[in-house]
């Protein structure tokens, strides 16, 4: 039942991502969506039980949807690399190929180490107690981990950078790297356990198991399908501020294209106003451009100044209270 609920949730994350992220270079985070749905959906018994005999009843199809797994989360890792800057060296060997490829090596050397038999949905329960078997496992979950861990250091450092809706995403990833982290020491242990007949001990940590599973596929799953809704919701946040600013700033531009008028008023020259951020820019370009100008006279208010400074850290990017650059804002602009 775990397999079904995980699969049918990173189904939902491919989705979501095709529509949410539709048209974005970076592709990194929907192949991982789609390799770990895939690998899910293979581990699901339904499944399973018609593909494996078909590969020969030797549970093939268990190694196939762990492979699958596991760059299914090297392509996690790498997605949220991609969105940071200035790694460390051993996050960027953790989320390298050469750990990947490593893992998956030692993988396939120890599944063909294993004595199978038949096709089981019960892979680790009935041949667990073999070493082969616990260091397959153990390999997958090792790799893991130091995937998951690393991720959780990158989204920490996004978080200190977010502010608002932007929060979400980081929070839920660094949760969810947390409790996959939590979940591969669950396995490990339940492997060692396994190997050595502590079947007690294997019983009473295997209680977190699905929990841990649930949450980690859970949180992730929000964390990332949460990034671009969070970055619609600041679009939007960002396009009602600016239509604010520009009817604030629009008496004072009159004003100011009335005593020295801008490019925008020749009607000599071609000159297309654009999105409403453009508008915004060009209305605090010739708004400067005035009170810097002694040939005309033009007199601004504290409050129209302070008016033009929030148009100013608006687009350049800065938040409600971020300071005015030092160089010369009308200066700023114009080089953008």
């Amino acid at each position: 039942m775990i397999a079904v609920l995980v699969s049918a949730l990173m189904w939902l994350l491919v989705a979501s991502l095709l529509i949410l992220r539709r048209g974005r270079a970076e592709r990194n985070i929907s192949y991982a969506a789609l390799t770990i749905a895939i690998a899910m959906t293979l581990n699901t018994d339904q499944v399973y039980w018609v593909l494996d005999p078909l590969a020969g009843g030797a549970n093939l199809v268990s190694l196939v949807a762990d492979a699958t797994l596991m760059v299914g989360v090297f392509f996690l890792g790498r997605g949220v690399m991609r969105a940071s800057e200035h790694q460390t060296w051993a996050v960027r060997l953790a989320l390298g190929r050469f750990t990947l490829v490593a893992a998956l090596i030692g993988a396939v050397t120890t599944f063909l180490l294993i004595n199978r038999g038949g096709t089981t949905t019960s892979f680790m329960l009935e041949l667990g107690e073999q070493p082969a078997a616990a260091a397959y496992s153990m390999i997958q979950f090792i790799y893991y981990g130091i995937v998951l861990a690393a991720m959780a250091a990158l989204a920490s450092r996004q978080l200190r950078s977010s502010e608002g809706a932007q929060r979400l995403p980081p929070v839920s990833l660094i949760l969810g790297s947390a409790f996959g982290v939590a979940l591969s020491v669950v396995v490990i242990i339940m492997d060692l356990a396994h190997v050595v007949g502590d079947l007690l001990l294997m019983a009473a940590v295997s209680v977190a198991y699905e929990p841990l599973h649930i949450l980690t596929f859970l949180l992730l799953c929000l964390g990332f399908a949460s990034q671009p809704a969070a970055r619609s919701l600041q679009a939007r946040s960002r396009e009602r501020t600016t239509r604010r600013l520009l009817g604030e700033l629009e008496p004072i531009w009159a004003k100011a294209t009335t005593v020295r008028p801008g490019i925008s008023q020749n009607q000599h020259v071609a000159f297309d106003i654009g999105g409403h951020e453009t508008l915004l820019h060009r209305q605090v370009v010739e708004i400067r451009d005035a009170m810097i100008d002694t040939r005309v006279s033009f007199d601004v208010s504290d409050h129209d100044k302070e008016l033009v400074e929030r148009a100013e850290c608006h687009l350049l990017g800065a938040g409600p209270t971020g300071s005015v650059p030092i160089v010369s804002p009308g200066e700023g602009l114009r080089q953008r």
